[in-house]
């Protein structure tokens, strides 16, 4: 479990959501909460007691016009982050963060942001059981890619472990794999599928567009946001027995790495071993 009091994260990561909501209100923009998000606001009326982050999902076309335009839209200190506004990014999902705390979610991923929220692209996913295991298993490898570019390649030690982390920082650039990744992601058209997923999800998360229907209200901490509109069977896919409490030792937590509410992350000194340049 966490280190740390999970409350007052809970509510700095709540003012980023209301912030995005208003964003997305007033530029007529689609989002639905989504996984974990979407469970505490059915189960929880709000967060789920142990939860650390927020996840709210957009349709690609309305993702890619908040990433573009958050700089102007998004109030101070709240920024986007993702591949496309960020050379060095290192997920093919963004986050809306804010700019003016720091936070390091590992000790061994060369990356540091603000406290954030997670926005994930929603794209196409084709009708073919082949061709759906395929692009997943492309988009799990360029992830895996992806990883091993930012992370440590001595976290166990400057032994056989470190080879593959190292071939993937010698022969690949972020750039280059994010771009393979976005090309996966949309090489089925949102618009023109009947099925779609998040990505990161796996090909376990397709569900069909009409499970998704249009963004819905719902309570979280007692704040109207834009939900799933056919939830239970959204949750039910998902969690199977969503309302079922899972026991203690199967809530997940990031336990975060570092935390500063006061410190922006432009103006955090990073020591850690080989994270430099």
């Amino acid at each position: 479990m966490a280190s740390y009091d999970i409350r007052p994260l809970q509510l700095h990561i709540l003012k980023i959501l209301q912030a995005v909501d208003k964003v997305c209100q007033e530029h007529h923009l689609r989002y639905y909460l989504w996984a974990g998000t979407m469970l505490g606001a059915v189960r929880h009326k709000g967060f789920i007691p142990w939860d650390d982050d927020m996840d709210i999902c957009m349709p690609r076309k309305d993702y890619d016009t908040l990433m573009a335009h958050a700089h102007e839209w998004l109030p101070k200190p709240f920024e986007a982050v993702c591949a496309e506004t960020d050379p060095n990014y290192p997920g093919p999902f963004g986050k809306i963060q804010d700019g003016s705390t720091t936070l390091i979610e590992r000790e061994h991923i060369n990356y540091i942001g603000g406290l954030y929220i997670d926005v994930f692209p929603l794209d196409g996913v084709c009708s073919s059981k082949l061709l759906q295991r395929l692009n997943f298993a492309r988009y799990e490898f360029w992830k895996r890619v992806i990883y091993y570019i930012h992370r440590d390649p001595f976290k166990h030690g400057k032994d056989l472990s470190a080879v593959v982390p190292l071939l993937c920082q010698k022969l690949f650039t972020n750039r280059y794999v994010q771009q393979k990744l976005r090309h996966i992601m949309m090489r089925y058209d949102y618009d023109q599928c009947d099925l779609i997923a998040d990505y990161d999800d796996g090909k376990n998360g397709i569900i069909s567009k009409a499970v998704l229907g249009q963004p819905t209200p719902i309570k979280f901490e007692n704040i109207e946001f834009m939900g799933v509109e056919h939830y239970d069977t959204y949750l039910s896919t998902k969690y199977g027995d969503y309302m079922t409490i899972p026991k203690h030792d199967e809530q997940r937590q990031h336990d975060f790495h570092y935390l500063d509410y006061q410190l922006s992350y432009r103006d955090y000194d990073d020591k850690r071993a080989n994270m430099k340049g």
